[in-house]
């Protein structure tokens, strides 16, 4: 599901499915972003800095960016009117 034409072709019912899933990954996703960064803080006040403080911020980059199949679903739901 990948583009937002798929997504506007979703009836209601699969659509708000989806967006409940998305809101799921959304909280993973903020705990998962937080324990990064917090590696890269760490990395940094222990070793200071190098190679190891920027490293989880390309994962950070990588999750951030996995997250655009989420917004288009959370905005065909406003669209819809199915808050």
């Amino acid at each position: 599901m990948n583009t937002t034409q798929e997504i506007k072709q979703l009836s209601d019912k699969e659509l708000l499915k989806r967006h409940q899933a998305a809101k799921s990954n959304l909280i993973i996703t903020c705990i998962l972003i937080g324990a990064l960064v917090g590696v890269a803080i760490y990395s940094s006040a222990k070793n200071g800095i190098g190679f190891f403080t920027f490293f989880p911020f390309f994962f950070v980059f990588v999750i951030i960016n996995g997250q655009k199949t989420s917004k288009a679903i959370a905005s065909e739901v406003k669209n819809r009117g199915l808050n």
